[in-house]
Order: structure tokens, then C-alpha cells, then sequence
């Protein structure tokens, strides 16, 4: 993995995405709009940010 920490960004509103990407953004720590929050570089963050990558912007720290 290039780095240790990824810094994610909600940069698309919650209110149309499904139930499942609403509890998805909450474990990342976003709520609300242009809120940031820095997780660990793993599969399971991955794979979160996988299923709302339409909704955040992610950037290596």
C-alpha cells in the first residue's frame, strides 16, 4: 500500500443514496456535506470507499 492514511471527503449530498450507503458514510465518520475525515489504508475501507465512490473524494496523506 503506497501510504498509511487516506483523508475521505463527502462531496455529494446523502439525501437520494440508498439506506446502505447512509450507514456506510456514518462508519466512516461523514455527515454532513464537505466534512473530512482521515481512516487507515485496509481492505475494509476500501471497500467501503468503494460502494460510495460517487458520494466522496479520497486523498493520500
Amino acid at each position: 500500500m503506497p501510504s498509511d492514511n487516506l483523508k475521505i471527503t463527502l462531496i455529494k449530498s446523502q439525501i437520494g443514496a440508498l439506506p446502505k450507503q447512509k450507514k456506510i458514510l456514518e462508519a466512516l465518520g461523514l455527515r454532513k456535506l464537505n466534512s473530512s475525515t482521515v481512516q487507515q489504508n485496509n481492505p475494509a475501507i476500501l471497500g467501503m470507499i468503494e460502494k460510495v465512490s460517487h458520494m466522496v473524494k479520497v486523498e493520500n496523506l
